[in-house]
């Protein structure tokens, strides 16, 4: 298409390249904000569900543990689950960049986004 023009060929092919990255990982945030995952603390007394980009969307409170004396309890739970929702969202997150890397033919200790 751009032959004879020297490097330019080469721009365009890396500029074409660039634009479907950019189409990737427009796509990717829109799927991580659709997958959810799910935290809990207590042996499952209390679960907090966040998208795969971090933002909680649910907590779920086991009614057995709403006592009064036990308020300090149930918030260190609350804070719990929400942690572990977290840390489970970044490191979905985290896999999914690292398979695109992959397809994209990436190195795998490349981040993305740059």
């Amino acid at each position: 298409m751009l032959k004879g023009l020297g490097g330019l060929g080469d721009m365009a092919r890396m500029m074409k390249a660039a634009q479907e990255m950019q189409g990737k990982m427009e796509t990717l945030a829109a799927e991580m904000e659709r997958v959810t995952v799910t935290g809990e603390a207590g042996a499952g007394l209390v679960r907090a569900t966040a998208t795969a980009k971090g933002e909680l969307t649910g907590l779920s409170i086991d009614p057995a543990i709403l006592v009064p004396s036990e308020k300090d309890v149930v918030e260190d739970l609350i804070l719990a689950a929400i942690k572990d929702t977290l840390a489970r969202a970044q490191s979905r997150y985290a896999q999914e960049m690292q398979r695109m890397a992959a397809e994209l033919g990436l190195p795998p200790d490349m981040k993305l986004p740059f």
